[in-house]
């Protein structure tokens, strides 16, 4: 069973540096092979791709663009925005490409306010559809693979639409494409559903991309919590998960400090030589 391989989300960690060229250099001397940041677009992709190159990184993760002005978490499903989420697919294409990075999370949005979840939800559903399989095509043409990630609604956004690992697993269903896969976030799905040991054995033939913090505060997987993260990372690999494994987590003090966990999984597991 190979060892999993670990990606640092600059959108989290090393939040002691301004700037994601920074993150990404201090990434790369942490021992990192993998970075992914959720929304990159405050920097020019050449700068990244720069940034990346120079730090011996690979980029494997982004978001599609969020327009947090409007108080939205992303368009997917959001209705009457279609071609406002159209948009921000490109842009994230267009980034992806530059950057060699191979996985685009395509984020469904917000239950609109004021609006009622039950009400609402198989007009938001058929938007989502619609769109997803626009966004399938877009990202074939491209190489790329799109992917949908549950949030928690009960602590971290009560509006968001997609929350949970069934929900997800069911619209990918319906649209029925192979470059749509699941994101897997241990955080949310425990908080939402809990029986991680069944629904990683479940849903892990559909993810794409899988990442980790501790619950309920978030931080570093070997911070005080409910999860037992030697445990689940056990599991995936008895599972044969080959995909990245996300850091996105708060460091309760210094990143660096803060990643002793991931020191001691690769002293037991060894790490991971460039390249493989």
């Amino acid at each position: 069973m190979a060892p999993l391989r670990f990606s640092a989300n600059l959108s989290w960690l090393f939040p002691e540096l301004s700037g994601l060229p920074a993150r990404v250099r201090a990434a790369g001397s942490s021992g990192f092979e993998a970075v992914e940041v959720a929304w990159p677009y405050a920097e020019t992709p050449e700068a990244l791709a720069r940034a990346a190159r120079e730090a011996g990184l690979r980029l494997v993760l982004i978001n599609t663009p969020p327009d947090q002005e409007k108080g939205e978490m992303g368009l997917g499903a959001v209705p009457g925005r279609q071609a406002a989420f159209r948009e921000g697919l490109e842009q994230a294409v267009r980034y992806a490409k530059a950057l060699g990075c191979p996985r685009i999370h395509l984020m469904a949005g917000r239950v609109p306010q004021g609006a009622d979840r039950i009400a609402v939800k198989a007009e938001m559903e058929a938007v989502f559809l619609e769109n997803l399989r626009h966004a399938a095509g877009v990202l074939a043409q491209e190489d790329l693979v799109g992917l949908l990630e549950p949030i928690n609604t009960r602590i971290t956004d009560p509006q968001y639409f997609l929350d949970t690992p069934q929900q997800a697993a069911a619209i990918l269903q319906k649209v029925g494409r192979p470059n749509l896969q699941l994101q897997m976030d241990i955080f949310h799905w425990q908080i939402m559903d809990g029986n991680l040991t069944g629904n990683i054995r479940e849903f892990l033939p559909i993810v794409g991309h899988v990442q980790v913090a501790q619950v309920p505060g978030r931080g570093e997987p070997s911070s005080p919590g409910e999860l037992n993260f030697p445990y689940l990372f056990q599991l995936l690999e008895d599972e044969g998960y080959k995909g990245f494994v996300g850091c996105e987590y708060q460091p309760r003090g210094d990143t660096v400090e803060g990643l002793s966990w991931l020191r001691s999984y690769w002293d037991r597991r060894g790490h991971p030589e460039a390249g493989q």
